[in-house]
């Protein structure tokens, strides 16, 4: 286990703040269990929301927590609902912006009053929380900015006003064609051979009052107020963005991938490893299904806690996923069809039965480094293109929103280790390309190359020297401890 540094004025206490969706609490709570291994005392801040779903999902008491790693919540200011569901994104990021300032500064008030707790020595919070800057130059303690996005993803949203600025974007209605979208990028620093078309697909607007366009555009702004930057990512993988961006911000350092972090710092079986994030219950019998499975043989699916889909694109992944004669096992959100019930076909259930497991959620990181599971379909967040290179498993991409497109266009030019399926989705392509990854000369090609990123994210986070390892203790240390 990690040392316990204790700063003078006794314990210190980190605030930890994450955007209050799927994909930014696991990094966010993966980043806490490893301050407090630190010996940090630490309180960690969910929505109402959230923090009902994940008591839904993981059972009433398991956020009381220890002494030392509380729960707390603030009101997201949107309307009540008991569904289990990921809420609207521009509804969340005009909320937070507006509303949750002030419940979180009487929250820290609570806090600072309270006799058996170490005061609040410091914040640590989503890039795109950034209201928690103000509550901590008011008192007077540092705040670290968590983008949990990729480096190459955080350089794009840092250089959207880039895009107003030169015309680009509101769009005309006459400007959404495929033509229009191949238009060449090449303003980006560290980024080249980019079009319209492999950045955020919320650039594609008319509307010159966007909710997420200007709320990215004030969040990366607000991002020079920080201390200091962190990213979950790692030096080999991204070096040139992240050097990049150290003249545009505070300090930014790479500290992932984090999970590999935490596997080597906190027992699975301790007290903070058994705290789960998730927002769904895990239907963790895919683990059993998975032993029954030889080596590589099983292609993953998992589209994400967000991305939505056509009743039609459900169908036809179903029906490509049945041609190639492979296992699978695919994650079906039960909110994953937009506006109806996520449904495929009965013949397709009755043709795939003795090879095929369905879950409506399920443990990822342990799925992905299965030795069964050879090749991962999948929509390139970030926290699953991180789990599949430090798995070593192959990707197939099919981004949905936010910085996917990026990371789909950096894992297979780049990084060279996933291959592209097109927007319409159509099931022969799908057939194809998952045959492929699993059986074709490109597909092994890909699987040396993700092999070696593997090897470089265990250098990254092990012993006294990785890149990923000593920035954590700097971050810690220099900014956090202000030692």
């Amino acid at each position: 286990m990690a040392s316990h540094v204790v700063s003078s004025g006794g314990k210190p206490h980190v605030v930890c703040v994450p955007f209050p969706a799927q994909g930014h609490i696991n990094p966010m709570l993966k980043l806490a269990k490893l301050l407090h291994a630190k010996g940090f005392h630490v309180t960690f801040v969910n929505t109402v929301y959230n923090h009902n779903r994940l008591l839904r999902s993981h059972g009433s008491n398991t956020l009381n927590g220890l002494l030392s790693f509380r729960f707390e919540t603030i009101s997201d200011g949107l309307p009540e609902t008991g569904k289990d569901v990921t809420q609207g994104i521009p509804a969340l990021c005009e909320s937070s912006m507006k509303n949750c300032l002030a419940p979180f500064k009487e929250l820290l008030q609570r806090i600072n009053a309270e006799h058996d707790v170490p005061r609040v020595s410091c914040i640590v919070a989503d890039g795109i929380m950034s209201f928690t800057v103000d509550a901590a130059e008011e008192l007077g303690i540092p705040e670290v900015l968590f983008w949990t996005t990729s480096a190459c993803g955080f350089m794009a949203y840092l250089h959207f006003y880039r895009f107003i600025e030169k015309g680009i974007i509101p769009l005309k209605d006459d400007c959404l064609t495929k033509e229009y979208l191949e238009t060449k990028i090449d303003w980006v620093p560290s980024m080249s051979n980019l079009r319209l078309k492999d950045f955020p697909p919320g650039l594609r607007t008319t509307n010159p009052d966007d909710i997420v366009i200007n709320f990215l555009i004030r969040e990366t702004d607000r991002a020079k107020r920080a201390s200091a930057i962190i990213l979950n990512t790692f030096d080999d993988l991204e070096h040139d963005v992240i050097n990049s961006m150290q003249s545009i911000l505070p300090p930014v350092y790479s500290i992932g991938p984090l999970h590999l972090l935490v596997d080597k710092e906190i027992g699975e079986e301790s007290e903070i490893g058994q705290i789960g994030s998730s927002l769904w219950r895990e239907e963790t019998e895919c683990l059993d299904w998975l032993n029954t499975k030889p080596r590589s043989s099983v292609v993953y699916v998992n589209f994400g806690s967000i991305t939505v889909m056509s009743a039609e694109q459900i169908v036809e992944f179903a029906w490509g996923l049945e041609a190639t004669g492979k296992h699978f096992l695919w994650v079906i959100r039960p909110d994953l069809v937009a506006g109806d019930v996520a449904m495929v076909p009965p013949e397709f259930l009755t043709k795939t039965a003795d090879r095929r497991m369905l879950v409506s959620w399920c443990p990822q990181e342990k799925v992905l480094s299965h030795p069964a599971v050879g090749g991962f379909l999948t929509h390139c967040g970030w926290n699953s293109t991180m789990e599949s290179i430090c798995a070593g498993v192959p990707m197939l991409c099919w981004p949905f929103f936010a910085e996917q497109q990026l990371n789909c266009k950096f894992c297979c030019d780049e990084w060279e280790i996933g291959v592209v399926i097109s927007g319409e989705v159509k099931r022969k392509e799908v057939e194809a390309v998952v045959r492929e990854l699993m059986d074709g000369d490109k597909g092994k090609k890909m699987r040396d190359k993700v092999e070696e990123w593997r090897h470089l994210a265990e250098e990254a986070t092990e012993g006294k020297h990785g890149s990923s390892k000593l920035n954590f203790e700097l971050v810690v240390n220099k900014l956090l401890l202000k030692k």
